[in-house]
């Protein structure tokens, strides 16, 4: 059985402080890296993250916080990686560890900008961490529930599956229950089309669309996100499996979703600007539908979905015209 070693969070958002959640109630013992040093300070005077799901409290004895990512990236043999997309590759640049023998985790859900790269692609081309060290975390788990200790199911996935056994045992208790898969790629790319779909459903409720029409756009996102996927990285899924319906169903529904509220603010006639001002948080589906819709360009895969959401967002066309003719392609 391979053995993670010592685990660090690396990011200091609501996913970063559930997981850490969830892994220092089993291991009792975990490194964290946040940038800023004020924030770590009133974590630690706190017990809990100033600025993240706050009733959540923590040992601090049970931490090691630092600011310098090298520092953890020495100490630690298995490092999660949950900051958003955007700031990924500012975050790598400072390192100067050697990463090719560490077990890199993502628990990022979505693409690097300008390289269009899936972070476990991103990390095997920069860092030279070979394909069966480098893991992901998907499935439906909205952060706020997992601070609840709400039942939620995740997916390990690796091409070791010996290494990601090891680390679902590490994320399993009493209200995370996990399984494993060896298809990366396939849960990264539905982890970024998800938050794209989910933008769609908010823009539909936000034009007054209503639950009938929220299902028959559901179904379709599964079918253009199983296009996408069996074009991108050929192998047999199952969609039906909670890591690939069940995200994107959660997704698109639930109040907890930056993406689905981001959304719907647009739909009621926000723009860009002033819903990403007024919700204070990243939602990657923005940054995701600009990297999907040009790797689409060299896959040319039927996507009318994805297209509606970057014609709406990038090319500023009225939400009311584009869901239009979305619908009329329905069926």
């Amino acid at each position: 059985m391979f053995d993670c070693g010592k685990i660090a969070i690396i990011g200091g958002g609501s996913w970063a402080t559930a997981i850490a959640k969830i892994i220092v109630g089993n291991t009792h013992h975990i490194g964290w890296y946040m940038r800023r040093d004020d924030r770590i300070e009133e974590f630690q005077r706190l017990g809990h993250n100033p600025a993240y799901l706050t009733s959540v409290h923590f040992n601090m004895d049970e931490i090691f916080f630092s600011s310098d990512l090298n520092k953890i990236a020495q100490a630690y043999d298995t490092l999660v990686f949950v900051t958003p997309s955007p700031y990924l590759k500012n975050h790598l640049k400072k390192l100067k560890v050697r990463m090719r023998d560490k077990f890199l985790v993502t628990a990022i859900k979505g693409i690097v900008p300008d390289e269009n790269l899936v972070c476990s692609e991103y990390f095997h081309e920069v860092l030279d961490v070979p394909y069966d060290n480098l893991a992901c975390i998907g499935g439906p788990s909205h952060a706020e529930e997992v601070a609840l200790e709400r039942l939620s199911y995740l997916t390990v996935g690796c091409s070791d599956l010996d290494k990601a056994d090891s680390f679902a045992k590490i994320l399993s208790g009493r209200f995370i229950k996990t399984k494993t898969s060896s298809d990366v790629i396939g849960i990264e790319y539905s982890s970024v089309l998800k938050n794209v779909y989910a933008i769609a459903a908010g823009i539909c409720s936000g034009l007054k669309y209503g639950d009938n029409f929220q299902a028959v756009l559901m179904a379709n996102a599964l079918q253009e996100m199983s296009r996408f996927l069996l074009c991108v990285h050929p192998i047999e899924r199952h969609m039906e499996d909670s890591v690939y319906i069940g995200d994107l169903l959660v997704t698109g529904y639930s109040n907890f979703s930056r993406n689905r509220t981001f959304g719907t603010m647009i739909g009621k006639g926000y723009s860009v600007k002033s819903a990403q001002i007024e919700m204070e948080m990243i939602a990657e589906g923005y940054f995701g539908t600009k990297c999907m819709k040009e790797i689409n360009r060299h896959m040319h895969v039927n996507m009318p979905i994805l297209d509606a959401v970057y014609n709406i967002l990038y090319e500023r066309i009225a939400p009311q015209v584009e869901i239009k003719l979305l619908t009329d392609s329905f069926r």
